[in-house]
């Protein structure tokens, strides 16, 4: 009894001993991770840079949308950084949500919150329709011309314009560029003065409840001696197709040294910077 009494006691310290030692393992603090930078390039081909900080040297990877899987960091290290190209990835939503995934030396493994990262507008997910149609619809959309309402001297005219950004300044938030430099073609309809070419220069500030306001400012010629230039403000109220935001627009013309020359514009129409360059 005595030899059975010693052996069950010697079990005991032995598996009490191994469960303090998976408490003590368990209750380990996980290790902390601190990202740094997460986001998405504007300019094509679109690229998802993430840079993250961890608190011991750890390998790393990264789960992107619970689908694409990448190594961070295939040995031991504190600086994780990663760029991944998203041109020929399908993601189900926007924003797309990422897991880090990492690894100490002793094998603990540590996953971190869900952070998320916002696709540029011109990203299409899988919920969206056909992309091949949704570009040749697009194309169609920024190819149409704005209707402008115009007063000049208690008189009505009606305008057609095409505006393009041509450059654009990038924003850290990437929803809409920080600004952006134009050029504009108007021809209006029943008047003296029927073309005009302007170029200028837009400020975007977001606003919580609609897209954003843009204060701008144009200069603008007929090339025969009509030259002048413009003071605006836009208001972008919403999106449509995640790529387009109507905007509405109302712009003071000035021809310094005639302000007979003066005239008003109201107009609505679609902005996009698609087709805009970056820097």
């Amino acid at each position: 009894m005595n030899k059975i009494h010693l052996l069950a006691v010697f079990l005991l310290l032995i598996i009490s001993g191994s469960i303090k030692a998976q408490e003590d393992n368990t209750s380990q603090e996980p290790i902390d991770i601190t990202i740094v930078d997460s986001y998405v390039t504007p300019e094509i081909p679109h690229t998802f840079l993430l840079t993250f900080f961890t608190s011991e040297k750890c390998k790393s990877k990264v789960v992107l949308d619970k689908n694409y899987k990448y190594t961070v960091s295939d040995s031991l290290t504190e600086n994780h950084s990663i760029k991944i190209d998203l041109t020929n990835l399908n993601f189900k939503t926007k924003p797309v949500h990422y897991v880090i995934i990492v690894q100490d030396s002793l094998g603990r493994i540590t996953r971190s919150d869900i952070n998320e990262f916002d696709l540029p507008s011109e990203v299409h997910v899988k919920s969206e329709s056909n992309f091949l149609l949704f570009c040749l619809f697009g194309g169609m959309v920024f190819a149409l011309p704005n209707p402008v309402y115009i007063s000049q001297n208690g008189k009505s005219y009606f305008s057609l314009t095409k505006e393009i950004p041509l450059i654009s300044i990038r924003s850290s938030g990437f929803s809409y560029p920080f600004g952006y430099f134009s050029g504009e073609y108007s021809y209006v309809f029943n008047s003296p003065y029927k073309n005009f070419f302007r170029i200028g220069y837009k400020q975007l500030i977001v606003v919580p409840g609609i897209e954003y306001i843009s204060p701008g400012l144009d200069g603008f010629t007929n090339f025969k001696g009509f030259n002048g230039v413009s003071a605006e403000l836009s208001i972008g109220w919403f999106r449509i197709l995640n790529a387009f935001t109507v905007y509405t627009r109302y712009r003071f013309n000035f021809m310094p040294g005639n302000s007979s020359n003066n005239f008003h514009e109201i107009s609505f129409g679609l902005y996009s910077s698609f087709f805009s360059v970056y820097f």
